[in-house]
């Protein structure tokens, strides 16, 4: 069996942190000389009107700029940091923004490094077997070596996010989309499964120098973990990560997937771990909020201790795309504040592309196009609430809800950019959080 080095270490200081993990994984032994890099950060979200936690949500500058320099001191000279973030189809002001308020112009001014914006690009349709068939960047597709830079954190859809689940955000939205297949056996985790399968070789390094639970944006839970894991393969850095959140690789579908088209096993049996032990660095972070189902209410733990009945927000599933999920959390927001203590009345909200209606429902909100076209016309219907639009827009929705008898509030809606704002607080005065790790000095 052949044996895969992943380095686990404390991060403790810059660089040279950076440097022990990639050269004791022998991590860039498959960098070419001369090679035209493509360097991959996570940067799940990003809004400009307001500071929000970026703490295990988005790769730290400080990584990246440890990686840049230790790739010039390999000679190395074309050099492109590149990311799609999920905004709307003809935002380019928002990640410009993103870019330059993570410190990438100062890099560029620095090194001589590009970056950019994927979703201005073009994309090439790569066939990734089993009849998968997924656009990606074209920018990543031409290069001679990819450093993955994800962080260190859970995820609700995917149980982890780690270096294969962040190549995700190279790939156009039309493919992001069908990536959510409501196929069972076609589903996310079997996409998310092969997008490292059709590029060049890959150096990941986790940024765990902050870790998140209840991933994969703001509203997480977030942890100083101060450790860096890296390898040259990929699927051993995502096993070794797996384990470092609490969760056992085979039990995340996509690493399971993996593995598997691989005719590799699913556990650590045929990985070399390298310095820090990976049990005893281990601490569990929970993938998502736990859900109350019973016969007053679904819904997420928290609303349902408020006390809110009537209410069946039946819990989102693997077929809710990107776009749709992240008015998620929003209108969830809407509903707690909307609350006045009176139960509504048997309402029911359904999402994604596979869920189907509950008989007896006095109204049926389908949030969403898919929703739409899948329920439009069901029998089990009384009264159909319908949010159009892929992803819907913020007025429709609130225009629904009121359709329902929930009265929420439509500034929430219009000032939506604001809502990560309000999550800071969880880390004021806590002085292991520091901005400071996404600025580059």
């Amino acid at each position: 069996m052949s044996r895969y080095p992943v380095a686990v270490t404390r991060y403790q200081a810059p660089f040279e942190s950076v440097r022990q993990a990639v050269t004791s994984c022998g991590g860039l032994k498959h960098l070419p000389q001369g090679a035209k890099v493509f360097i991959k950060p996570n940067i799940v979200f990003w809004t400009k009107a307001t500071a929000f936690p970026k703490w295990g949500v988005i790769t730290t500058s400080r990584i990246v700029e440890d990686v840049v320099q230790l790739l010039k001191e390999q000679g190395i000279q074309d050099i492109t940091i590149g990311e799609g973030i999920v905004t709307e189809a003809k935002d380019k002001e928002t990640p410009a923004h993103a870019f330059t308020t993570l410190g990438y112009e100062t890099l560029r001014q620095r090194y001589g490094v590009k970056y950019i914006n994927v979703m201005e690009r073009p994309f090439r349709e790569v066939d990734l077997g089993k009849g998968v068939s997924l656009n990606f960047n074209e920018d990543i597709l031409a290069s001679d070596f990819v450093v993955d830079l994800p962080t260190l954190k859970t995820h609700n859809q995917t149980t982890v996010s780690l270096g294969i689940k962040n190549l995700k955000g190279v790939i156009d939205t039309k493919s992001r989309k069908k990536c959510h297949n409501a196929d069972p056996d076609r589903d996310l985790d079997f996409h998310v499964a092969r997008l490292a399968d059709g590029l060049p070789p890959i150096l990941t390094l986790i940024d765990g120098i902050y870790s998140l639970e209840r991933g994969p944006a703001f509203d997480g839970k977030m942890h100083r973990s101060n450790l860096l894991v890296a390898s040259p393969d990929i699927l051993s850095a995502d096993k070794v990560g797996s384990r470092l959140l609490g969760h056992d690789p085979g039990d995340v579908p996509h690493i399971a997937h993996a593995a598997r088209n691989r005719g590799r096993p699913a556990d650590l049996s045929d990985v070399d771990c390298l310095g820090e032990r990976v049990q005893d660095m281990a601490v569990y972070h929970t993938p998502d909020v736990e859900y109350v189902s019973d016969e007053r209410r679904e819904l997420p733990k928290p609303l349902a201790k408020q006390g809110i009945e009537g209410l069946y927000y039946r819990k989102f599933d693997k077929t809710m795309c990107t776009y749709c999920s992240g008015l998620n959390g929003l209108v969830l927001t809407a509903i707690r504040q909307a609350y006045t203590g009176e139960p509504w009345d048997n309402i029911e909200v359904l999402t994604g592309k596979a869920m189907e209606p509950t008989p007896g429902m006095k109204a049926t909100i389908l949030l969403g196009q898919c929703m739409y076209q899948k329920n439009k016309d069901h029998p089990d219907i009384q009264k159909l609430i319908s949010v159009k639009g892929c992803p819907p827009q913020p007025k429709e929705v609130v225009k629904a809800l009121h359709e329902a008898g929930i009265n929420a509030d439509p500034g929430l809606f219009e000032q939506m950019d604001l809502l990560p704002g309000f999550f800071l607080e969880r880390y004021k005065d806590k002085p292991e959080f520091e901005e400071a790790f996404f600025r580059v000095p």
